[in-house]
């Protein structure tokens, strides 16, 4: 199945299963607003202890969807406000990062509302140092002594996994990628998986690939691969991925 055909797949799959929580549900017929406004980086993440989050730095905004008494965050790199219906996110194209980033808020939103996912508020001010240290006690815990590769930089993720394991670290963003980070070259996110698999032990993918459209990459690994943050709530819960997000609410 080509790249084309497996994010088509799996876009269908996550409408297809809203759609069928609507109508469980009787939201179908109801007049319901999904409101997805954009955040600042104080309002998303507060005040942590470092100002390299690619939030801080203009690479990703934040925009926040509200479904009844639920709300939930994604980051995007294609941020605007939309207002719609659950009958609209169903029947969006999704090729954009932007309609991508509308439907996952809003999916997410939903899921929380019906108790289907959970913590899917972003984490603030000490919480991401707290979640990056509770990440390196869950990997020797539950995978002993890995080869990491971590896809996506979260600076307090890498900055911790640094010191304990030997760690591979890819980005999206031209301003990292070749730089050196915690004692480690940035590779482009844009790489040979085939290569990456079969050096490491275990994948630690960012949810933002999922509105960005890249998570389709990572669905094919057979080694471990644990996605971290919010953004990836309700795909994880709808379809069984593992998730680590620990301090968000």
């Amino acid at each position: 199945m080509s790249e084309t055909d497996t994010g088509f797949a799996l876009w269908k799959k996550l409408q297809s299963e809203l759609a069928k929580l609507a109508e469980e549900n009787g939201l179908s017929e109801r007049d319901v607003e999904i409101i997805c406004s954009v955040l600042t980086a104080r309002e998303a993440i507060g005040d942590p202890e470092r100002n390299d989050f690619p939030i801080q730095k203009g690479k990703e905004k934040m925009i926040q969807a509200c479904f009844g008494s639920s709300c939930s965050q994604v980051f995007t790199d294609m941020p605007n406000i939309f207002t719609g219906r659950i009958k609209d996110l169903i029947s969006m194209p999704l090729k954009t990062n932007y309609e991508r980033a509308v439907f996952v808020s809003g999916l997410n939103a939903v899921l929380r509302e019906l108790k289907m996912t959970d913590r899917t508020i972003h984490c603030k001010d000490d919480g991401p140092k707290k979640c990056a240290l509770e990440l390196a006690e869950m990997i020797e815990k539950e995978y002993g002594n890995p080869r990491i590769a971590l896809f996506g930089l979260q600076p307090a993720m890498a900055d911790v996994l640094s010191k304990k394991y030997e760690l591979r670290v890819f980005d999206l963003d031209e301003d990292n990628i070749g730089k050196n980070k915690f004692g480690i070259t940035v590779e482009n996110g844009m790489c040979d998986l085939e290569e990456v698999e079969g050096w490491a032990d275990m994948f630690l993918v960012t949810g933002s690939t999922l509105c960005n459209g890249s998570i389709i990459n990572f669905l094919p690994v057979q080694k471990p691969v644990v996605y971290f943050g919010i953004t990836v709530a309700g795909a994880a819960s709808l379809l069984g991925w593992k998730r680590f997000c620990p301090q968000s609410s």
